[in-house]
């Protein structure tokens, strides 16, 4: 698929090739996308050759940009070696540590006083393959960020977007949902791309928008990560019942009484569930297993 940056090292990545954004108009409606950036930082995810960050750099109060590629990462430091707002970071944006990038300084944190970061915004061309890989670690520092435009495969950001009940909403889609609010923005066909690709490519918009307070999904610092994993359980074979999902997990008279509590028939998909559903029937499983 198009993509700026590999997140994987080279050898380990499949045959996709590099493709490079070479249109000029996609490239200022994928900036313009993230809205005003005078006052933020952004945190760009494989700049390649650096046709965004180049409009990025000229508007942004502080550009951090994440490539891969050794030869890349060096031509763009001396590209924008002369603009002090540009930093740019040879890595594998899976392996930052995002708490020593965003976080409090040594030094300067104040006993008593809570640190409350300014949300960065985020700019990426997420490979398929991984793309979930990279999505769950930017939800996991989700406090950091604010605005997220990404683009993927057409057929992820159909996944990604999909209403419970159709055919393409899953887990990717579950997952995103719970952190942020989800919109698609447009489509660039294959010859916005240098080498063109076989596919086309979505933009995406996603607004950080966590819900687990709403869905009751706060209740200890353990509740949103097992309600991870019962996601994955409950999508584990999408052909399957939420009842033959479930029930290598869950006693057989809990589940059948969790399901009644929840209002979700055991015949039920989990692809069927809004995610009000979903939390209501996880915390049900919770909390009988904590009466027992």
């Amino acid at each position: 698929m198009p993509k700026v940056v590999s997140a994987r090292r080279p050898q380990h990545k499949p045959k996709l090739g590099q493709h490079f954004l070479a249109s000029d108009s996609f490239a200022l409606q994928i900036a313009d996308a993230l809205g005003d950036v005078s006052q933020n930082t952004v945190l760009e995810i494989g700049p390649g050759r650096g046709v965004l960050t180049s409009l990025l750099a000229k508007h942004a109060r502080r550009l951090i940009a994440v490539e891969l590629d050794r030869v890349l990462a060096a031509q763009l430091r001396l590209r924008f070696g002369m603009f002090p707002n540009v930093e740019v970071i040879e890595a594998d944006i899976l392996s930052i540590d995002f708490d020593s990038l965003f976080g409090p300084k040594p030094g300067l944190r104040r006993p008593g006083i809570e640190f409350k970061p300014s949300p960065a915004k985020v700019l990426g061309n997420l490979p398929y393959y991984i793309t979930s890989e990279i999505l769950l670690r930017l939800f996991e520092y989700s406090k950091y960020f604010g605005t997220m435009v990404i683009l993927v495969q057409r057929e992820v950001a159909d996944r990604v977007a999909a209403e419970p009940g159709s055919r393409d909403y899953g887990l990717l889609s579950a997952t995103v949902q719970l952190h942020a609010r989800v919109e698609k923005l447009f489509t660039l066909p294959p010859g916005a791309f240098t080498p063109p690709p076989k596919v086309h490519s979505t933009a995406l918009r996603l607004t950080i928008a966590p819900r687990q307070r709403e869905l009751g999904l706060d209740g200890d610092g353990r509740m949103e990560d097992g309600f991870i994993d019962f996601l994955k359980l409950s999508f584990g074979q999408k052909r399957k019942t939420l009842w033959n999902n479930l029930k290598s997990n869950y006693p057989e008279t809990d589940l059948r009484a969790a399901l009644a509590e929840a209002k979700v028939k055991p015949a039920a998909r989990a692809e069927t569930l809004s995610l009000e559903e979903s939390a209501a029937l996880f915390r049900a499983l919770r909390n009988s297993r904590d009466d027992s």
